[in-house]
């Protein structure tokens, strides 16, 4: 599915961050390029027709003409990503080492792991262009090809590339009726569909993506719930719930504890921040701010990173999270998100 990312007039390039919990895109290309850095956690991206395990300090290039999407994190996953406009890798990639980066689909393995020192400065730079996203236009927009051109060059400098596994064309189909539409059938429905028995299906998803069809197949229902769910305030959990496919609130819960590790309150302390906290005041100059320092685990170093003030950029005012011992009510009291 072709994806338009809405970059305005004028706007070469976005950066995100992303935590375990966000909203994911389902299966997607766009005319940008892309370029993911993992700095905490794990996570397994399907690739065409390939699967790849990322872990904290692998680099990833997403290329306009390859459909991707994210399958699965652990609960502890972050990584920083940005686009860049197709006019501003032309301007920028004019070396031959970065030829690559202008084609669509280039020929090659473009994920490697990165050593954790390369990791730290790309993850300060990653957040200081989200801050000046919003802070200082000019700086973001000078910024952007330099953070090309670094992640390149810390690309080439490691040799640590990331292999990947191929999927069954029956899988991918599998994988893909499921993205759209989780409540396709059940596992014989499924099999009868790819064109293979029950057991062989099952065996091979699993074998493939890293999964079982079960648990795919609800995290697809949870991020249908999210996108129905929103922020809240204008459907309650348990209709947006039923609304991704879920039978019961009790199913609900059970699977939002086991992808996030959070309870659905988290839920309720997001959607209270975004109504309640003040803007956040921009640092002056020579301020460092405070900003909550987050330690990052690559290797054996630990790598300090801030995170901006919005997580994702697209469903989220920033990740979800669990606050103990604070206590506040829902945009619309929904008694079901202070389920315990």
């Amino acid at each position: 599915m072709f994806e338009d990312l809405g970059l305005g007039p004028g706007v070469d390039g976005r950066v995100f961050r992303h935590a375990a919990g966000d909203l994911r895109p389902q299966t997607h290309r766009h005319a940008e390029l892309e370029v993911n850095l993992v700095v905490r956690g794990a996570a397994s991206y399907v690739l065409g027709n390939r699967r790849y395990e990322l872990s904290a300090g692998t680099l990833t290039w997403l290329f306009p003409d390859q459909e991707h999407v994210l399958v699965d994190e652990s609960a502890d996953h972050a990584l920083w990503w940005a686009v860049f406009r197709p006019s501003l890798v032309t301007r920028t990639a004019r070396a031959s080492h970065a030829r690559p980066l202008l084609e669509g689909d280039p020929v090659g393995r473009y994920s490697r792991r990165l050593d954790p020192q390369r990791v730290r400065r790309l993850s300060a730079l990653f957040h200081d262009l989200r801050e000046a996203e919003t802070v200082d236009r000019t700086l973001f927009t000078v910024g952007l090809p330099y953070l090309l051109l670094s992640a390149w060059q810390s690309f080439l400098h490691s040799e640590d590339i990331v292999g990947g596994v191929d999927i069954h064309p029956a899988v991918d189909r599998a994988a893909r009726l499921l993205h759209t539409d989780p409540g396709t059938g059940d596992l014989t429905d499924l099999a009868r569909i790819v064109g293979l028995s029950p057991s062989h299906l099952s065996r091979l998803f699993k074998t493939q993506m890293g999964i079982s069809i079960s648990r795919f197949r609800n995290q697809q229902r949870l991020q249908r719930f999210l996108r129905h769910y929103g922020n809240g305030r204008r459907t309650t959990a348990l209709d947006a719930a039923h609304e991704a496919g879920f039978g019961s609130y009790a199913q609900f819960y059970r699977v939002f504890r086991q992808e996030t590790g959070r309870r659905p309150t988290a839920l309720r302390v997001v959607a209270a921040d975004e109504l309640q906290t003040p803007p956040r005041p921009t640092p002056s100059a020579g301020d460092p701010g405070e900003g909550v320092e987050e330690a990052v685990e690559v290797g054996d170093v630990v790598v300090v990173d801030q995170p901006g003030p919005h997580g994702t950029g697209v469903a989220q005012p920033e990740p979800m999270c669990d606050l103990p011992g604070v206590v506040r009510a829902a945009p619309h009291g929904d008694p079901l998100l202070g389920q315990p």
